[in-house]
């Protein structure tokens, strides 16, 4: 890359992290309620499963387990894994989003910490026996850095857990995928009611990758590259244990049609390694 080149990536790259922390600080307060993809009971019980299913893979020794919520959010995966006995570092761009966790969950076994949106620093090597990413790398500009960044803060025998992104069969036109999603949806007349609607689609029209949330890595030229992750984890000391594809439940599916389609395709993937 140039140095021209690398003036405006950079340039660019500052945009989006402004950008996404502006969007999630606003929307901090009202972030569950607009989720319903994420905080709904099919979710969240495939979620507490897998964090169960993770942290019994975790060997590096330590009890209770310390665990970094990379990009938490409004305290989705920290919750959980307080309830189930480990220390916390719940880290966000959006002071926003940790002023809301801290308030929620107190200080006993909880500290945040805010990131930058570049890399971990503040971070120490192999301080963390889990590390786990939630609907997260697909707003980072360099999420390939952000996965070898996770695996140096990890500590021999930790577990690296990446959930909540775009599986391959999303980019590749999946029929019975495309059919789940034809007869699935339910019709939605609130997003009529909603003001903010219309400005977005006026800004889709002039950017066709506007996103609302800042979503950067979401598009078939442009998304989450599962090969790649696994080769940066690999070349920074982290064996795969398991990946899961899985089909994301949404409140505005019919759940019956979900039902029957779950096991047939999928739309999603979680993906864990461990720490050599």
């Amino acid at each position: 890359m140039g140095r021209v080149e690398g003036v405006v990536q950079a340039a660019r790259t500052d945009r989006q992290l402004r950008r996404n922390i502006a969007v999630h600080n606003r929307l901090a307060r009202r972030y569950e309620k607009i989720h319903g993809e994420i905080f709904n009971d099919v979710e969240q019980g495939r979620l507490r499963s897998l964090l169960e299913r993770a942290l019994g893979e975790v060997r590096s020794g330590q009890s209770p387990v310390e665990a970094l919520d990379m990009g938490c959010g409004s305290g989705n995966l920290t919750a959980h894994l307080l309830e189930l006995g480990a220390r916390v570092t719940a880290a966000d761009v959006a002071p926003g989003f940790l002023e809301l966790v801290g308030s929620r969950h107190g200080r006993r076994r909880l500290r945040t910490h805010r990131l930058n949106g570049r890399d971990l620093a503040g971070l120490g090597d192999r301080s963390f026996d889990f590390v786990a990413t939630y609907s997260v790398l697909h707003h980072i500009p360099d999420y390939l850095s952000a996965c070898a960044e996770m695996a140096r803060v990890c500590r021999p025998g930790g577990v690296i857990l990446i959930d909540h992104e775009a599986s391959p069969n999303v980019w590749e036109q999946d029929q019975a995928l495309g059919q789940f999603r034809r007869e699935a949806a339910r019709f939605d007349w609130r997003k009529y009611a909603r003001p903010a609607n219309y400005v977005h689609r006026v800004r889709r029209f002039f950017d066709s990758r506007y996103s609302n949330e800042g979503d950067i890595h979401v598009w078939p030229d442009d998304h989450i590259e599962w090969d790649a992750i696994r080769d940066v984890m690999q070349k920074n000391g982290c064996d795969p244990l398991f990946e899961e594809d899985y089909l994301l439940y949404r409140k505005l599916y019919r759940r019956d049609v979900y039902e029957r389609f779950k096991g047939r395709c999928a739309d999603t993937r979680a993906m864990a390694f461990r720490r050599r």
